[in-house]
């Protein structure tokens, strides 16, 4: 038991020494190599480090006994690993309202899946923060998908789609939950577009949407489209005020919460606009994760490198999505994050410092796009819809 806790002192010495390197400027690397680095360094190095740690937070709390704030007392080079949330998340050109238009419909049509009872909306539930709660999303008939349903907001300045990032952008990404057999099942991306040709009101749309295509419905654009609605998917918080200079934004013990996600080293992967989804990571890089089933991106790539390893999602409204991570296993945001601490970190992370990230996380819920929460009015049904019948479609 004494020797556990020496060796937890000692990886906290080291997360507190990439604390330190990180608020300069200087962490690049995985938290592996963060702990190489420090493994390099003497003993002496280390506790000076550690010292330097403690003296700070003994006057951090002098100074909040004085009446200032905890906000003030920040390193404003640990504030320089995140930014603010931007207003659209656009790869190029901002895309038009008849784009996003369309996408919204589309987003919301049930008419898009084999059976006409599932849609984009259904998993992914702008209500909902973009989720739906449960641990797998059910798709048609009743099928469940095999990984926990990430939320579509902020998801488009993602450095790739997906857990395993199989898809680039979320224009590529929209096709594959259609065409999935346990999700949206339809038999082609081109079975799809021979429903929407028969609905008048698409048609119109798509031309609008896409004027200079010599064919402004095809399944890229109906991608496009879906993409460009996500794109406007943002949900600016308090967090965001806070990285714009509000100081009082965050109170202090949610201030205290960053200082430990910081101190511990979580930012090393959760950085930067959202928070994480920059990057991919090996999810139980410390100690094994209990289930593995799923060996992430190794099923798609057959690299054994690969095995286990996931696109580290973004924290943002992380106090409203659970359950939490690729296999929905934790049901809690404290549960998630004590988790985290053990299988990343190798450490046992105390009640109270569980307690103050958990407060910290809480800010970064934001305000949801109102215009978009409301369901949109679909085209009705052309002459010929209900005849176009995708194979395997089920009768009423």
């Amino acid at each position: 038991m004494q020797a556990t806790r020496q060796m937890q002192a000692t990886r906290r010495m080291q997360w507190a020494l990439l604390g330190a390197l990180a608020w300069a400027g200087c962490a690049r690397s995985a938290p592996q190599a963060a702990a190489q680095t420090v493994s390099t360094q003497t003993a002496q190095t280390v506790s000076t480090q550690a010292a330097s740690t403690q003296t700070s937070s003994a006057q951090t709390a002098s100074a909040q006994a004085g009446g200032t704030s905890a906000a003030e007392k920040l390193n404003p080079r640990l504030l320089r690993r995140f930014k603010s949330l931007r207003g659209v998340l656009a790869a190029g050109p901002e895309p038009t309202d008849e784009q996003v238009q369309l996408g919204r419909m589309l987003y919301a049509d049930k008419r898009l899946s084999r059976d006409r009872d599932v849609s984009c909306a259904s998993c992914h539930v702008l209500t909902k923060y973009g989720v739906d709660n449960a641990q797998t999303s059910v798709g048609e008939k009743g099928a469940h998908g095999t990984r926990n349903s990430p939320t579509v907001y902020n998801a488009a300045g993602h450095f790739v789609q997906f857990w395993d990032g199989r898809a680039s952008t979320v224009e590529e990404q929209a096709g594959g939950p259609i065409v999935n057999p346990l999700e949206m099942a339809m038999p082609s991306g081109d079975a799809a577009v021979a429903v929407l040709k028969t609905i008048p009101g698409y048609v119109a749309a798509f031309e609008k949407a896409f004027p200079q295509e010599s064919d402004p419905m095809t399944f890229k654009t109906v991608g496009r489209a879906i993409g460009a609605f996500e794109r406007k998917l943002v949900t600016p918080a308090r967090w965001d005020r806070f990285l714009d200079g509000d100081k009082t934004a965050l109170t202090d013990r949610e201030v205290e919460g960053l200082r430990v996600f910081s101190d511990v080293g979580c930012l090393v992967c959760h950085t930067g606009e959202f928070l994480g989804g920059s990057m991919f990571q090996k999810v139980g890089s410390a100690v094994a994760w209990p289930n593995q089933k799923d060996q992430g991106r190794f099923t798609l790539t057959k690299n054994p490198a690969d095995k286990m390893v996931f696109k580290v999602p973004g924290l943002r409204n992380v106090a409203m999505t659970a359950p939490y991570f690729h296999d929905g296993s934790a049901k809690t945001l404290s549960e998630a994050v004590t988790l985290m601490g053990k299988h990343q970190l190798n450490l046992d992370l105390t009640d109270d410092e569980v307690s103050a990230v958990v407060a910290w996380l809480g800010s970064l819920t934001g305000e949801l796009p109102k215009e978009f929460l409301t369901a949109p009015v679909l085209p009705p049904d052309g002459p010929t819809t209900m005849n176009v019948a995708p194979e395997g479609h089920r009768a009423n």
